[in-house]
Parts: structure tokens; sequence; C-alpha cells
């Protein structure tokens, strides 16, 4: 056998004799003195076999084991017993721990993969909420910028519109006092109207459709100038007979034909009347836009610009410059009455 380093104990015992007054059994031993001596050799096992053997002998001849030591040794072996059960405890207890803290460190580790994977899934939310909010943001921003937009337009409109109205309201007085004006004018126009076409005498006003100085024709007034110291052109004709609220004559029909030409008296001096037909663009054409229907009235075809015509009893209508010099005939609505 290998050899092995072997601990091993020498126990002494003594015997003591107890007075007698003491009353103690003469027999009873007392283990006083215990030495154990650790002394380390190096033999084989059959050498300690034999010596533990001779040990067990000499005390059981000897009569050496007493109940005490007895006692004692149960004790040891009760102590020895319970710390081998407190090993035992204390290894199971550590095994217990062990296993717990392993299954709880698995569990927590477990329940730590979900909380990160399930944290990391809420920051992906939340990066994903935050970039709809900076998106959201930025759109809000650009309807920031086109509100403030509008509201500069609409308050410069708002401006414009203001002086508008301050404009208008100008405007309005002005017309106000035009009409005004014009009422005014208008009464007295009415006025002289009503001392033109119904003159007062000493039998109170008689009304005519024709004021003094005009000659009745259907539906028409008409005034002709016939003094040949006073003779225009067609233009000039034409503005004495506007200040008259007349205008140069228009002929419809041929009765109102033949009733210019027999006002167009000829006498010396007199070439002819002015009425209101002239060349216009290649056309003959009336003052009111309207083009003369029946060709036959006039000698001179076609139409030359710058030439105008003239009515002369006997001789009909003619062809003239515009700018010659002529007298002329005014026509105006006549009244009713």
């Amino acid at each position: 056998m290998a050899e092995e380093e072997v601990s091993y104990a020498s126990v002494a015992i003594k015997s003591k004799k107890q007075p007698q007054s003491e009353g103690k059994n003469e027999n009873e031993t007392v283990y006083d003195e215990v030495k154990v001596n650790k002394e380390t050799k190096v033999v084989d096992d059959a050498e300690v076999e034999k010596q533990n053997e001779s040990v067990q002998q000499t005390a059981d001849t000897n009569g050496l084991l007493p109940d005490k030591a007895a006692e004692r040794c149960r004790r040891y072996q009760q102590l020895c017993f319970c710390f081998g059960t407190l090993c035992v405890i204390l290894v199971l207890s550590v095994i217990g721990v062990c296993v717990y803290f392993t299954t709880a460190c698995e569990s927590t580790a477990s329940e730590l993969n979900q909380l990160i994977s399930t944290q990391k899934e809420e920051i992906r939310n939340l990066t994903d909420l935050n970039s709809k909010l900076s998106s959201d943001n930025d759109n809000l921003t650009l309807v920031s910028m086109a509100l403030k937009n509008n509201i500069t337009m609409l308050t410069a409109e708002n401006h414009n519109l203001t002086s508008l109205n301050e404009k208008l309201k100008d405007q309005r007085k002005n017309l106000t006092e035009i009409i005004e004006t014009w009422n005014g004018l208008n009464v007295s126009r009415a006025q002289w109207s009503i001392d033109q076409y119904c003159p007062k005498n000493n039998s109170g006003r008689n009304c005519t459709s024709c004021q003094k100085g005009w000659n009745d024709h259907m539906s028409s007034c008409y005034a002709y100038n016939y003094q040949p110291p006073n003779q225009r052109t067609w233009e000039e004709a034409r503005e004495d007979c506007r200040r008259k609220n007349s205008d140069l004559t228009v002929v419809s029909n041929q009765t109102e034909k033949d009733y210019v030409s027999s006002i167009s008296n000829g006498s010396s001096g007199i070439n002819g009347y002015w009425i209101g037909l002239r060349a216009v663009g290649g056309k003959w054409k009336w003052i009111d836009g309207s083009n003369l229907t029946d060709q036959t009235w006039t000698q001179q075809q076609p139409a030359i610009d710058g030439y105008c015509i003239t009515s002369l009893n006997g001789r009909g209508w003619n062809v003239a410059v515009c700018s010659d010099k002529n007298t002329w005939i005014c026509e105006k609505k006549a009244l009713s009455v």
C-alpha cells in the first residue's frame, strides 16, 4: 500500500481512588486527563490495524471505559452526527440556494430579455411617433406660414377696400351733388320746356307740340336755318342743332323725304340744306348710325368719305363737300300734349 499521512490519538488513563469519606464507589474510575498527541508518521495499513487492535484489547482488559467516558463518547458521536447532519443540511441548503438562484437567474434573464424586447419595441414606437410628430410639426409650420401670408394678404386687401370705400364715399358725395345739380337743371329745363311749349298769354298757357319757331310734322319738330350770311359747314350746322337739344334731320321714309324737300326752299345764295347723312367708310350713313336703305335718293355712287348730302326743293338730294357752307335743317321729337 502507498504510504499515507495518518493522525492518531494516544490516550493516557490514570486511576485515582477517592477517600472513603466521599462515599463514592471504589471501582469508579475518573478520567481527568486526556492527552491527544497528533503525530505524523508514515506507516502501512497493517501496522495501523495492529495498533488499533492492541489499544482496544488493553482497554477492554483493564476495564478502562467507564460510564462517563462512554457518555462523553456518545456526546462526541452525537456532536459528530449533528455536525455531519448540519453539514448535509448546509450542503443541501447551498445546493437549494444555488438551484433557486439558478432558476431565479434564468427566470430573471428571461424576464430581462422580455423587458428589453418590450423596451426596444416601445423605443421603436416612440421613434416612429417622434418622426410623425416632427412631420406634423413641419406641416403645421407650413400651414402657419401660409396662414400668416393669407393674413398679410387679407390685411392688405382690407386696407385697399377701406381706401376704396373712402373713395366711393367721396364719389357718392360728388354724385349726390351732381344729381342735385342736374335736378336743379332739370327743373330749370322743365320750366324752360314749359315756357317754350306752353307760353303764357293773357288767357293763360296754351301748349303746343313744338316750341315757337319749329314746324310740327307727324311726331317731329323741324327748324330750318336759311339766312345766307349764317351758313355753316356740316359739322358746324350739327353743333348748332345740338345746342337746341336737337340734331340734323334723319329721313326715315318717302313721306318725310317729301316734307323735308318742301321746307328746303331755294333762294338767292342758297345751294342746299345740310341733313344728317354723310359718307363713312364707303357707305352713306345717318347720324344715328343706320345705313341709307334707298340708294336712289342720292345721285352719287359709291359714297366717298368727306362728302355729305344736302336737300333743296326742286333739285332733290345733292352731294357736297362737308367743309362747304350751307344752310341746315334741325329735327327733334315733338311734345305729346
